[in-house]
């Protein structure tokens, strides 16, 4: 080597050319997925010299020409042609031999020093370099953090590294993971030509001259490089540290690569279970298992879920097929949660609506607190025992799956119940055309379903009721819109919003009185109804009774300060109240939960029996007992949810005799319309006992 190191050799001039690298080529696994293109091609392409690389001590360091080729920014190298043959070159000793033998040698070893040969490939490492390098150009430089396994740097929010959210407008949004995720994970709109702002060929970066467009994903440029195992377990480390949907998305990226992996879905569903996913991750368990019926980790997480989804059966049969993955506390609510629901059907079958009630709360608490069917089944229960706000807010708290993913999981038929149970909650709560939808379709998926066509026929008539009374009422025929909404009241005796619409009627015929009390029987139902407290308010104000309607605008401006009808309707009231020596008289008379209501007529008197809640009449003469008039007015501030009435029956024979009232004082319980207890004579004891019986029940 001594005998050329003062010469110019063919590998001297590969040495200018290519910077400081050496000679050696070393073959990228990359390179194998360039395409080729001819040899002689004038096309070129500027690659950045890399100050960084590894340097080489030999002779021609101190080369002048080396020198000036080192100070070159880029180097530009042809791209191999469709006949290039790549030959790896293997120096050899060439003692005493001059410049051309030298470069001779080297031609024969498969290298030309005159003619420029290929960039070697770049590998992932270059890849990510190059889609790195683009994004900082776009949107300026950012710290980069180098991982320590691969030499792959990563940005920002790229795996489980975050970067602090920037303020500048030009890296808004930029911290989102999910600008960053796989194209499974997150749907990317492809352009119409077909290529992204940034395409990836090699080392090669193409950018787009239409303006700065969004940055490649990087994840999206990992995904087809990766490892899956290796995106498995940065989705870990995101779920151990609470970053559920990056974890999902880099799940999704490792499936992309490797959908034959059962560990892959099995962790997915874990994150989405963190997600509130639950039938998601139900679905990707299912699949796990499909790929891998034995993967016992799968069974155990899908029989946990199908616990809190209300599938006690199917949960104990995973948690057997789980073996030592079983989680024993799962295990024991699966069991009691079968026990629980098999007494339910057992109570349904009797028609005990108190048995199904207990059971399917004690199945909620046991672990099935994700069950559309167990709720909907408790808020049909309420609804039997006329207790509609509690039965409103157990489907309000009852997850809301979307049906085709139930379908999935129940079946057909489990779906139509559920679709059943929603029919009652949007006729209950006046949403009468979602009613009928869900009816129709509960009647598609089960034909069968007896409980769905019952519903569907139920919520069709109230639904075409309301439409044809709201039509009669536009119009001013007010008499005939309050038979219209009768018969639909016909159907859904305690529906809040036809009695409420029925008081409007009535309140718009000068019928205050009955006007009060389809309000009074509507917040029976629904003790919140603002609708209904503002027609009330509006009645007393009509019947003068400025106290009441203090009472009642005050209530609706606690819930809505700014509405301007309620503020009017309270001055105007107080300004009256004031006239009237400024008393405040919540003495109003009519109101069931206020005072002792004196049924002046037959019709009245059906009406207040039949509304929803518990009423409490006493026959009795005209003169009455005083004693007896003063315990009735203690229970009526102490049950203050009870409507106590009283009947002369001097006024009233028909009516007693129709009752089967014979002796007085009569005390008669009616519970929803059904005659509950009578308690004859002045047994206050048994007949406070019982009126506490049922406020209870």
């Amino acid at each position: 080597m001594g005998e050329i190191s003062g010469e110019k050799t063919g590998c001297g001039f590969l040495r200018a050319v290519f910077g400081r690298r050496g000679t050696r080529p070393r073959r990228s696994s990359s390179t194998g997925s360039l395409p080729q293109t001819n040899l002689n091609n004038n096309n070129v392409t500027r690659f950045p010299s890399t100050p960084g690389s590894r340097t080489r001590k030999d002779a021609f360091a101190d080369s002048p020409n080396a020198k000036k080729d080192q100070k070159q920014a880029d180097r530009i190298i042809e791209r191999p042609g469709q006949t290039y043959s790549r030959n790896v070159y293997k120096p050899q000793q060439h003692q005493g031999l001059n410049k051309n033998e030298t470069a001779r040698a080297g031609s024969q070893q498969g290298y030309v020093p005159a003619r420029k040969g290929p960039p070697p490939g770049p590998g992932i490492s270059g890849e990510l370099e190059s889609v790195i390098m683009d994004y900082q150009k776009m949107k300026g430089a950012g710290s980069l953090i180098r991982a320590s396994s691969s030499n792959v740097m990563l940005f920002g929010n790229l795996g489980n590294l975050r970067q602090p959210r920037n303020n500048n407008s030009s890296n808004a949004g930029s911290n989102n993971v999910l600008d960053y995720t796989p194209s499974s994970a997150k749907d990317e709109p492809v352009p119409a030509n077909g290529k992204y702002s940034t395409s990836v060929i090699g080392n090669v970066v193409k950018k787009n001259e239409h303006g700065p467009e969004k940055p490649v994903s990087l994840c999206r440029a990992l995904s087809t490089r990766m490892d899956p195992e290796e995106l498995k377990i940065l989705g870990n480390e995101d779920y151990k540290n609470g970053r559920f949907a990056e974890a999902v998305a880099l799940y999704d990226a490792a499936i992309s690569i490797d959908p034959n992996k059962a560990s892959y879905r099995s962790n997915k569903s874990a994150a989405l279970v963190a997600l509130g996913k639950l039938l998601e991750a139900a679905f990707e368990c299912r699949e796990a298992i499909r790929i891998e019926p034995c993967y016992q980790r799968a069974h155990n997480r899908l029989a946990t879920l199908y616990v809190r989804l209300g599938e006690a059966d199917k949960a104990v049969y995973h948690f057997k097929q789980s073996g030592p993955e079983a989680d024993p506390d799962a295990m024991n609510k699966a069991k009691t949660v079968q026990i629980h629901l098999n007494k339910c059907t057992d109570s349904k079958r009797q028609g005990d609506w108190n048995g199904v009630l207990r059971e399917t709360s004690l199945s909620i608490e046991a672990g099935a607190d994700s069950a559309p069917l167990i709720f909907g089944l408790k808020a049909e229960a309420l609804l039997k025992l006329n207790r509609r706000e509690e039965a409103i807010q157990t489907m309000q708290n009852c997850p809301n799956f979307d049906i085709d993913d139930c379908t999935k999981l129940y079946g057909p038929i489990g779906s139509a119940s559920i679709l059943v149970y929603r029919a009652q909650f949007n006729l209950v709560t006046g949403r009468f055309d979602d009613a009928v939808a869900a009816a129709q379709r509960a009647t598609k998926l089960d034909p069968n379903n007896m409980e769905a066509t019952a519903m569907l026929r139920r919520s069709k008539a109230v639904a075409s009721a309301r439409a044809n009374g709201n039509e009669l009422f536009k119009v001013a025929r007010y008499s005939e819109a309050s038979i219209a909404y009768g018969e639909g009241l016909s159907y859904d005796p305690y529906n809040a919003v036809l009695l409420c619409n029925r008081a409007a009627c009535k309140s718009k015929l000068g019928q205050y009185q009955k006007a009060l009390d389809d309000c009074n029987a509507a917040l029976n139902v629904r003790s919140n109804y603002s609708k209904a407290i503002l027609r009330r308010a509006d009645c007393y104000a009509k019947m003068e009774k400025w106290g009441a309607c203090v009472q009642d605008c005050e209530v609706l401006l606690r819930e809505n300060p700014d509405d301007e009808e309620v503020q009017k309707l309270l001055k105007e009231a107080k300004m009256n109240l004031q006239k009237h020596g400024g008393n405040l008289d919540t003495n109003v008379g009519n109101s069931p939960s206020t005072s002792i209501v004196v049924v002046s007529s037959i019709e009245r008197f059906r009406d207040y029996v039949t509304s929803p809640g518990t009423s409490m009449v006493l026959f009795c003469k005209k003169a009455g007992d005083r004693k007896t008039m003063q315990l009735i007015q203690q229970l009526n501030q102490r049950y203050p949810s009870i409507n106590f009435l009283k009947v002369e029956v001097d006024d009233h024979p028909s009516l007693a005799k129709s009752e089967g009232v014979n002796s007085f004082p009569t005390f008669i319980i009616y519970t929803n319309g059904l005659r509950a207890k009578e308690v004859r004579g002045d047994n206050y004891v048994l007949l406070e006992k019982s009126i506490k019986y049922y406020v209870n029940s």
